[in-house]
């Protein structure tokens, strides 16, 4: 494997390797993007006057680059344009650094953001868990705006994963009945159009100068409900099992959802819609207990 070098800083090449397997998705393949991150990085550097701080962190489809400019901390990140991640930049500056990390400069069309930066070593997993479950639901009701019309809604963007799953046969029969008709529920009336991170787990807030800050959100407009589920993907060995597994999936939300002032009725119906579409969603990888934790959200959730 070839060593990508980035202005005196090496990716890891587990990462690499791992991106340079991605097909495209609405862009350039992961190997073809790979080939274009070490001068993504240096043209920003020299275009924004920054000086590398560090070494650099990655996530699944992004390089975090710690940087300097005149004194102040940083960090330059440069992402794989994908769908998710199109509009992170116009949902950060509608944020402007309220409940989200804040937005210095941008590149969209690139996937280059200038950050401010936060803690990476410090995020929510070590922290008490609803004591975790009050904060992100604290920033989910800080983050609550109108969202601006350039966000996919949230019935045209779960239209085709509903579409697909009746054609999956590793999803449960039950599971794809109960998902497809609680869509036809709760979409078919005016939807909310607030602005949803739609990714804001216990590693997706770091502490800053603020206090606790929303990072890498995935962003479209619809009702604040669905921003709930993404508290069950981690910290799962903390769930239990049997009987304390369903209590502790619904104690995540309940809490949450308070914190973020939300209905608890609606909380638990648009959660439900969100852990049967991730059953689908989780089928693409072939991880058979990646579906089973899936479905033992749905029922956990479902009365």
């Amino acid at each position: 494997m070839r060593e990508h070098l980035v202005s005196r800083v090496v990716l890891p090449p587990a990462w690499v390797a791992r991106v340079e397997g991605y097909p495209a998705d609405g862009g350039p393949t992961g190997a073809a993007w790979l080939a274009t991150v070490p001068r993504l990085i240096d043209e920003a550097l020299q275009r924004w006057g920054l000086v590398v701080d560090g070494e650099p962190r990655t996530g699944w489809t992004a390089v975090v680059v710690p940087v300097r400019r005149d004194g102040e901390a940083l960090a330059l990140k440069v992402a794989w344009p994908h769908p998710e991640g199109a509009h992170e930049a116009l949902a950060l500056r509608t944020w402007a650094g309220s409940g989200a990390v804040r937005l210095v400069a941008a590149l969209p069309s690139d996937g280059v953001l200038l950050l401010e930066r936060l803690d990476a070593d410090r995020d929510l997993s070590e922290v008490w868990v609803d004591e975790a479950c009050e904060v992100v639901g604290g920033l989910l009701r800080q983050l609550r705006v109108p969202a601006p019309p350039q966000f996919p809604r949230l019935p045209e963007y779960l239209a085709p994963h509903l579409e697909r799953m009746p054609g999956r046969a590793a999803v449960p029969r039950r599971v794809v009945t109960r998902t497809v008709g609680l869509a036809r529920e709760l979409l078919s009336g005016a939807v909310p159009e607030v602005l949803l991170h739609t990714d804001l787990h216990v590693e997706n807030v770091l502490m800053g100068s603020q206090g606790w800050t929303a990072i890498d959100p995935k962003p479209v407009a619809g009702h604040p409900a669905f921003d709930l589920f993404p508290l069950l993907h981690n910290r799962v060995d903390e769930l239990g099992t049997g009987s304390a597994f369903r209590w502790s999936v619904r104690h995540r939300v309940s809490v949450a959802a308070e914190a973020a002032g939300i209905d608890l009725d609606e909380a638990f119906a648009w959660t439900l819609l969100r852990a049967g579409v991730e059953v689908s969603w989780v089928t693409e990888t072939g991880d058979a207990a990646d579906v089973s934790l899936h479905v033992a959200l749905t029922k956990a959730l479902d009365e």
